[in-house]
């Protein structure tokens, strides 16, 4: 039975590559290269969000009904045609918070986002630490999320948008004690701080149980993006680091910058 699937398969796959004539369709090539790009770019903008989950289960549903074509299954693929359908007509409303970022992204190209050089990221790191070591020295609880490749809308949705040019003075304001958004987190990307008071996802596993909230969220977020997450420890004003669901602990403020410089430069460093 399995060989005999696997050449029905391979026939219909024959059939299929034969029926591309590049010579009648020389622009075939681009055609699917372009398809393939905006694919990838919708899958980098869903990434991260609750969305990509139901582009998957989409894309899953779509799978079997190749499947239940090519089989003739012909009960199944009217009940998946007819389901995919009716999805088809409800992704304006269910992608609606997407397509709107996804539009206003495009409306804020800027082509010098594409060209930040190690200055600029020198620029963060020297901000980011100089407001760290404050916070440590008053022992002042702090949660800072500096977002790198994985989106974080879904968290930056449950705090309050800031979208502010980022500077140390902002970062002690928003931790100071009796500011409204101290108890969350702040989620910093490139030199903004796009949101204040955020909640993180806690740390599920047994490991959890060694630390306070504040260290449970950032390893909590760590495991679920590639975003680099700073905790200051109100109790004993120590300076850590979440890094791919690890933590670094008791790091001292002039070796911060080194440690957010070595995180950030690497897109797939890993903790030994």
């Amino acid at each position: 039975m399995l060989t005999y699937l696997g050449n029905f398969f391979i026939e219909k796959i024959k059939i299929f590559v034969s029926s591309l004539s590049f010579f009648s369709y020389p622009l075939a090539i681009l055609d699917i290269f372009i398809v393939a790009a905006l694919f990838y770019w919708l899958y980098l903008l869903l990434k991260g969000t609750r969305g990509i989950r139901i582009l998957i289960g989409l894309m899953i549903l779509g799978i079997g009904l190749l499947f239940s074509h090519l089989l003739n299954l012909i009960a199944l693929t009217w009940v998946l045609r007819s389901f995919l359908a009716v999805a088809v007509i409800a992704i304006p409303i269910i992608f609606q918070p997407e397509l709107r970022r996804a539009l206003e992204k495009l409306g804020r190209t800027n082509i010098k986002s594409f060209l930040k050089g190690d200055k600029q990221l020198q620029n963060i790191v020297s901000t980011i630490s100089e407001a760290a070591e404050v916070l440590a020295k008053n022992k002042i609880g702090a949660l800072i999320v500096i977002k790198k490749k994985t989106g974080l809308e879904d968290y930056i949705e449950t705090g309050t948008l800031i979208n502010a040019q980022l500077s140390s003075k902002l970062i002690l304001n928003l931790f100071y004690p009796h500011s409204p958004l101290h108890d969350g987190a702040i989620i910093i990307e490139g030199e903004k701080i796009i949101a204040a008071g955020c909640t993180l996802p806690l740390l599920e596993t047994d490991q959890g149980f060694k630390y306070g909230t504040r260290h449970k969220a950032a390893l909590g977020i760590s495991t679920e993006t590639d975003a680099l997450t700073l905790v200051i420890s109100e109790e004993k004003g120590t300076i850590s680091l979440a890094v791919e669901g690890k933590l670094i602990t008791d790091i001292k403020p002039k070796e911060l910058p080194n440690y957010l410089l070595k995180f950030l430069r690497l897109k797939n460093h890993k903790l030994k």
